[in-house]
């Protein structure tokens, strides 16, 4: 998938919102929490998602994978070319993202998000 069409992916999921933070990368948004991060300026362009522990070993030994920098305490990886993964991966890899991350909400968040 491009870039482009990762972000039409991202923003067609309920109560998405994107947000460029640190000044070159583009984040995708449930409420206030990540679910996605995309590089704006490396070529070719990573992106980092959430998953489950379960997966996170599993990815972090896969070529072109490993635990995204800052945040893999959190159980986060990062893709080091999103071209490295199919159309149909990254819709399943986002959508457990957002999934978990819809997870971890607040009854009150989700609830104000209609999701």
């Amino acid at each position: 998938m491009t870039l482009e069409e990762i972000r039409s992916f991202c923003l067609s999921l309920p109560s998405t919102s994107e947000e460029v933070k640190w000044e070159n990368d583009l984040c995708f948004l449930l409420g206030k929490k990540m679910f996605l991060v995309t590089s704006l300026d490396k070529s070719p362009t990573a992106a980092s998602f959430k998953t489950n522990p379960e997966d996170f070993a599993t990815f972090s030994e896969r070529p072109g994978f490993q635990p995204a920098p800052y945040l893999a305490r959190y159980g986060w990886i990062m893709v080091e070319d999103i071209e490295l993964v199919s159309e149909t991966e990254w819709k399943s890899l986002i959508q457990q993202s957002y999934d978990l991350v819809l997870s971890r909400l607040p009854a009150r968040t989700r609830k104000s998000l209609g999701v």
